[in-house]
C-alpha cells in the first residue's frame, strides 16, 4: 500500500461477516455469487483492498449480536483472488493467536503465492473467550501470544525455505515450507485501539487498523504511534488506517441513519480528506445499501466520482 499523499481506500466485504452491528438486511439471503460480484466491483473501481474477518466459532451468548456467519478468511480471500485481478486481499483481522504460526504461515504464504503477491495480513488479539478455550489457547495471555506470534510470522513468512524462530511459546527450525510468499515482505497490519494494540502496531507492525476510533480520537492515537515507533528506532514507514463513518454517494431515497455521510462526491471527498490531514494513509469505507446492486453501484460511484478527489 502506497504512502504517497493520495488517500488509499478499501472495503470490508459484505456477506462474509454478518454481525448485527454492521450487516445490511439483504446480506442474510446473499451468498457466494454476491460476494464475488462485490469484490469484482471493488477491483474495477480501484479499491486498494477487499477485507474478510475471522472467527472460528461464536458462542450462543454472543450469537444474537454477532451472528454465526463468519466465512473463513483464507478460503474466502483465495476464492476472490481467483476472480479479481489487482485488488489486494486483507484479513481484517485474523486472530492468529488461535493457531500455530507455522500453520498460519502455510495458509497465508500459499494465498500470497497464488494471488501473485496481493496479501495484506491484518492481525488482532481476539475478544471471544470461548473461542480460545475451545481451541486450548489461554485467553488471558492472548496479548503476549500475539506479540510472539508476530515475531514468528515475520520469520515464517520471510524468504527462507527453512524459517527459524526461538521463543517462549514457539520454537522451530529445520522445517521447510514451500511455496514462499510472492512478496519479499508480506505487510503485517495490526488491528485494535487499546493502548496495548497501539503499542503493538507501533513496535511490530507495518500498518495500524484502528477499531472504531471516532475522528476526534485519531490525532492523539496517531501521535502516540509515531512517538512509540520513533523511540523504538523502527525506521520503516507505518501505514495508518481509519474506519470512516458510513457513506452514501448522492442523495439517498431512504433512511440511511443520522451518522451516515451523504451528498455529492465533492462534499464527501472534502470530508474524507480530513483523514489525510490527520496523518491517515488509507481509509476503510462502508457504503450503505439495500441490495447487492445498490452496493455495487455505490462502489462504482465512489471509485469514479469521489476517489479522484481524495
Amino acid at each position: 500500500m502506497s504512502l504517497e499523499s493520495s488517500l488509499e481506500y478499501g472495503i470490508q466485504l459484505p456477506v462474509q461477516a454478518q454481525s448485527a452491528l454492521f450487516a445490511e438486511p439483504w446480506e442474510a439471503a446473499a451468498g457466494p455469487a454476491d460476494l464475488v460480484a462485490v469484490a469484482r466491483a471493488a477491483d474495477r473501481a480501484g479499491f486498494g483492498y477487499v477485507a474478510s474477518c475471522d472467527h472460528v466459532a461464536v458462542p450462543r451468548r454472543l450469537a444474537p449480536a454477532m451472528s454465526t456467519v463468519w466465512y473463513d478468511p483464507v478460503a474466502t480471500l483465495a476464492h476472490l483472488a481467483a476472480v479479481t485481478e489487482r485488488v489486494r486481499l486483507l484479513s481484517h483481522v485474523a486472530v492468529v493467536g488461535l493457531r500455530h504460526p507455522l500453520l498460519t504461515a502455510k495458509q497465508y504464504a500459499t494465498l500470497d503465492h497464488l494471488s501473485g503477491g496481493r496479501l495484506i495480513l491484518g492481525v488482532g488479539a481476539g475478544h471471544v473467550r470461548e473461542e480460545f478455550e475451545a481451541l486450548g489457547v489461554d485467553f488471558r495471555r492472548r496479548g503476549a501470544v500475539l506479540d510472539e506470534t508476530l515475531d514468528a510470522l515475520r520469520a515464517a513468512l520471510g524468504p527462507q525455505e527453512f524459517p527459524e524462530h526461538h521463543g517462549e511459546l514457539y520454537d522451530f527450525e529445520g522445517l521447510g515450507q514451500l511455496p514462499r510468499p510472492a512478496q519479499p515482505r508480506v505487510p503485517l497490519w495490526v488491528g485494535g485501539s487499546s493502548p496495548a494494540a497501539v503499542r503493538r502496531a507501533a513496535l511490530k507492525g507495518d500498518g495500524w487498523l484502528p477499531q472504531g476510533d471516532p475522528r476526534d480520537r485519531l490525532p492523539d492515537q496517531i501521535a502516540r504511534l509515531t512517538r512509540l515507533r520513533e523511540e523504538a528506532g523502527v525506521p520503516d514507514p507505518l501505514t495508518v488506517g481509519a474506519l470512516t463513518e458510513p457513506l452514501y454517494v448522492g442523495a439517498p431515497a431512504w433512511d440511511v441513519g443520522r451518522r451516515t455521510l451523504t451528498g455529492p462526491p465533492d462534499a464527501l471527498a472534502e470530508s474524507l480528506r480530513a483523514y489525510r490531514a490527520m496523518g491517515v494513509h488509507q481509509i476503510q469505507v462502508r457504503l450503505r445499501s439495500r441490495t447487492r446492486d445498490e452496493l455495487t453501484d455505490q462502489i462504482e460511484a465512489f471509485g469514479a466520482e469521489v476517489a479522484p478527489l481524495l
